[in-house]
This record gives C-alpha cells, structure tokens and sequence, in this order.
C-alpha cells in the first residue's frame, strides 16, 4: 500500500485516502464487489475525489465499468507506473519507448470505447482532458504509429549495438547500476563518480540511463551506467518497450544490485529484480557477474546492522554500504575491481616498439609483468581479463 502511494505520489498526485480491498472472488465486470465498489464512490464523493487507482492489473471491461460505478476516472497499476514514465522520460528514445509501451496498452481499451470519446486519454497520460489527441480515434492509426516506433527504436538499437562495438574496442568495461527503484541507486552513482544526477527521494526518479566514467584499483577508466528502478510487476509492455536501453545492462561487465536493506519489504523486492533480470536473460549462463551493494546500513538498528555484517562476511558477493555517508565505498570500489578482473589470464605479446598506443593500452587495461625491447619489438607479459584480451584482439593491426 505504501509503494502504491509512492507510485501516485511520484507524479504529483494528492492521495486523500488508500484503502486495501479483500477479494474473495473476481468480478469478471468490475474486479471488485459491488459494494466495495459503493464503498468506493461514498469516499470519492466524500473527498471530492477525482480519480482511483486500483493496484492491481483492470481488463478494459473492468476499468470502464469501475468508473460508470465510482464516478471518477480509473487507472491501474500499469496505467499509472506508464504515466510516470512518461513524465520523467528525458530523452527522445524515453519518450519513443514510454510511447509505444503506452500505445500498446491503450490498443485495447481505446477501441471499446467509440461512443466515450470524453474519456479518452492521450499522449501519454491517463489523467490529461478531451481532446489531447486523436491518436485513440483510429485503430489503424494506433497501429501505424507503433509501427514506426518500433523502426525508430530499432535504428535506436543499432546505434546502440555500434556504440558497444565501439566500446568493445575500446579499452573500458562497463558496470551497470541496477535494484528496485528508490533504492537510491543515484545517491551512490552521484558519490561514486562526483557528478549530480537528479537523486530526489522518488519512485523512478531515474528514468533515462547515464553514464559517467569512474577510477577503480588497477583501472584508469571504467564506465558506469545508471539504469532506471525496477519495480514488482513491473508491466511487460514496459519490458519490452525498453528493451533497447535494458540492453546496456545485458551488456555490462558486471552488475551491481544495490538493495534497501532499510526496508521492511528488502526480500521481496530482491526477488522483484531477480525477476526483471531473469525476464532480460540475465539469469542465464553467460550473463554478467552481479555483486550486491547492501545499502542504507546507517539506517538501521545496532543489532540489525551488526547481524547483516557479520552475514555479509560469509559472502563473496556482498558488501555492506551507505550511499549517504560514504561508509563501505573503498571496499565497494575494491570488490568491483576484483569482479572486471576475474578470469584474468598471463599473455605473452610481442609489438613494435612503434605501436605506442597499444602498448599504453595494455599498460592501463591489465598487469604488465614484465616488458623487454628487442631491437625495434617489445616482447610483452601482461596479465589481462577475457574481455580485455577480446578487445585487444579486436584492435586494428599496426
């Protein structure tokens, strides 16, 4: 009930009341009883309220028939988590990919409803008045508009996939950033890079992914990328819709799952992303290596603090950390390092002593052991990870 707040409050809307509703069976009509639904219309008319939210998933049917009953507009948990994101998409490939998630959304509920022309909700939102487009008014319309999304963000991936390719040669792993949203990810990209992304305390206040450029122990430059909160039930349109920037996860080096161990619900939203990561392939053999960042540790009791510290120390994957005061960060930082170096392998390489460059190269990305100049060569030993050694493959011969 709480997170449903959250979620309508991220978006600035007045909550007057909040109410759990037991069902003990589903109304094909109206998903709740009839006289919850009444219940639902005194307390609307009560507050003078002019819109509810049901968290939970309506079927078309269900979300008009509510709002003849309720007498306010209805959105569900779907409707409102899209209406967040597009509100705070940033970019033109946020606003394509919040757009067509929405559209596919609203496929089916705008066409039950020719003869509610009132009612119909455009652009993005769900809560905006008549009139705010036509795009509800034409089936066909709807259809050739997805379709061009979809080129567009298609074109969106391959200049992704050329940027990776371009990355792939260059001499920077990347770590991505990902957990439930709100668990100040942002704070802690913001302490470990010194940049100022926007950390409000919001649900999505993240939305767009960022990327800025990080020291670590033994590496000159790593990049790290921000990525938006994933949430419980996060909706599939969504998924796929932002397929194209999840993909910058799939491609990390590694992963770094930052939990709010300061919340009461931290196993279940672990489990939420472990979803979310497994819906992207993530959970595959192949995948990236994921540590977990424990986060907010200032925020809790003596004995709690302790009891997650002392578990942490039997885990290779975990480290215990405050974003706020900066506590565990070294040690983040370290463990970070050790993860981009594992499977590192010693390579013997020889290279004119003109391929100036390259040898930087190898100097900054891996472990030089030892290094011997032979008339114009240079015969190097150097310890290297698999994808630093891919990427020096990948180089163009000199």
């Amino acid at each position: 009930m709480e997170e449903a707040e959250g979620l309508a409050e991220a978006i600035g809307i007045d909550v007057v009341a909040a109410r759990p509703l037991r069902l003990r069976t589903v109304r094909p009509a109206t998903l709740i009883g009839r006289g919850q639904a009444e219940e639902l219309a005194a307390l609307a008319q009560e507050k003078s309220a002019g819109l509810l939210i049901v968290d939970s998933a309506l079927t078309p049917i269900q979300q008009k028939n509510l709002e003849d009953e309720v007498g306010t507009k209805v959105i569900d948990r779907t409707g409102l988590i899209l209406e967040i994101f597009g509100e705070r998409a940033a970019t033109a490939e946020g606003r394509l990919q919040v757009e067509l998630a929405h559209l596919d959304y609203q496929a089916g509920r705008l066409v039950r409803s020719w003869t509610h022309l009132e009612r119909q909700r455009g652009g993005f939102g769900f809560l905006g008045g008549p009139g705010e487009t036509q795009i509800e008014a034409d089936r066909r319309m709807i259809r050739d508009r997805m379709a061009k999304i979809r080129r567009e963000l298609d074109q969106v991936k391959r200049t992704r996939s050329l940027h990776r390719d371009r990355r792939q040669r260059a001499p920077w792993p990347v770590v991505a950033l990902v957990g439930y949203t709100n668990a100040v990810k942002s704070t802690l990209f913001n302490r470990l890079t010194g940049e100022a992304v926007s950390a409000e305390n919001l649900l999505f206040a993240t939305l767009d992914p960022t990327m800025r450029d990080i020291r670590l122990p033994g590496f000159d430059k790593v990049i790290l990328s921000d990525t938006v909160g994933f949430v419980s039930d996060l909706p599939t349109e969504l998924i796929a819709a932002f397929r194209a920037t999840l993909e910058e996860v799939r491609e990390a080096d590694l992963l770094v799952h930052v939990r709010n161990m300061a919340h009461p619900d931290r196993e279940a939203q672990a489990e939420d992303v472990e979803d979310v990561l497994a819906a992207l392939g993530l959970a595959e053999e192949g995948a990236p290596p994921r540590i977990e960042a424990w986060n907010k540790m200032d925020l809790l009791s003596a004995e709690e603090r302790e009891r997650l510290i002392e578990e942490s120390r039997r885990r290779e994957d975990v480290i215990p950390i405050s974003a706020a005061t900066g506590e565990g960060l070294h040690a983040l930082r370290e463990r970070m390092a050790e993860c981009l170096r594992s499977g590192e392998q010693v390579h013997q390489i020889r290279l004119p002593a003109s391929a100036g460059s390259k040898i930087a190269w190898l100097h900054s990305r891996g472990e030089v052991l030892d290094q011997r100049f032979d008339e114009d060569q240079v015969e190097l030993s150097v310890r290297l990870s698999p994808d630093n050694w891919a990427r020096f493959q990948a180089m163009e011969p000199v």
